[in-house]
């Protein structure tokens, strides 16, 4: 041990740290793997594995510097059968993580675990088709951008979205952990908070985006736009007969195509806002509102103040 590292008394400070994983390994029953190795997948693998694939998307924008279009292919075949191999090993980690308790046998794990990144390989075309109408709905949804190039490599929106659609595509699939992981990684970078489980449908578009809320069970139509601020959140958490909060129920907005939901906007509960709606900044609702419907904070209010 080096003379500075004496300042710290690190022995003492690492037998007392063993001492509280042990303990706390104990307390909830988590036995060491039998490998010894990690047995969670990493936040930090799946970033570069989430890079990879938005290179492999968009190669000539979101690829390397030097990439020229004759060499397109070759790029794109190569970072995806490093990403995907990628993939495969940290859902391979989560799968077996899920099945410790179960009666799967390691030979079934990995066949599904095989399975389900080669479905998620063969989506990346229809994923791709699906984000260009978002990058289009996005240059068509703003009069200050002057390309779709500058939608793709600006707009902290787009990149939430794209991170979105590949989580979503793992979350469908039996991947939870991945899929949330994919979301928080764009949530640190962008602000934007969007459930891998919500459903969003095409030309999708959040501009400016900071503070932007989506809930697990929300369901976006077409053609929706929405702006910083904005949350389709849940109105309350029921729980069970044993004090836990039910999971997986519907407690997030349904919000139909066309839907435009402006700047600081809290959407809460089971609710629908009805196709081509327009729902004003800063307007709290937690009660469904008809097709076309026009709401804002002034006629959302009663004569008294009060709110309708």
């Amino acid at each position: 041990m080096s003379e500075r590292s004496s300042h710290w008394q690190l022995q003492t400070i690492v037998s007392q740290l063993r001492t509280a994983r042990d303990q706390w390994r104990a307390q909830n029953g988590r036995a060491s793997t039998e490998q010894g190795g990690r047995e969670l997948p990493s936040r930090a693998a799946m970033a570069e594995i989430l890079e990879a694939l938005c290179g492999a998307l968009f190669p000539m924008r979101l690829g390397p510097v030097d990439l020229r279009e004759e060499s397109e292919d070759f790029y794109v075949g190569h970072t995806l059968d490093v990403a995907l191999n990628a993939l495969l090993a940290q859902a391979r980690l989560e799968l077996r993580y899920a099945a410790r308790h179960s009666d799967q046998a390691d030979a079934e794990v990995e066949t599904r675990t095989i399975q389900l990144i080669q479905g998620f390989a063969l989506a990346l075309p229809g994923l791709r088709s699906l984000l260009d109408t978002d990058v289009l709905a996005a240059y068509h949804g703003d009069p200050a951008a002057r390309s779709v190039d500058e939608v793709l490599l600006c707009y902290p929106g787009i990149l939430a979205v794209i991170h979105h659609r590949l989580a979503h595509h793992l979350y469908r699939a039996g991947l939870p952990l991945l899929a949330r992981i994919s979301s928080e990684i764009a949530h640190s970078a962008t602000g934007i908070d969007i459930h891998p489980g919500a459903q969003i449908g095409r030309s999708f578009f959040i501009d400016h985006g900071t503070g932007v809320v989506i809930g697990e069970t929300a369901i976006i139509g077409e053609r929706v736009r929405i702006y910083q601020a904005v949350t389709l959140g849940a109105k309350r958490f029921p729980a069970d007969e044993d004090g836990q909060l039910q999971k997986g129920q519907p407690r997030h907005p349904i919000v139909e195509d066309d839907v435009v939901i402006y700047a600081g906007a809290t959407i809460l509960g089971r609710i629908t806002i009805g196709k081509g709606s327009t729902i004003g900044g800063n307007v709290w609702l937690t009660r469904s509102v008809p097709a076309g419907s026009n709401l804002t904070q002034a006629n959302l209010q009663h004569d008294d103040g009060t709110q309708k």
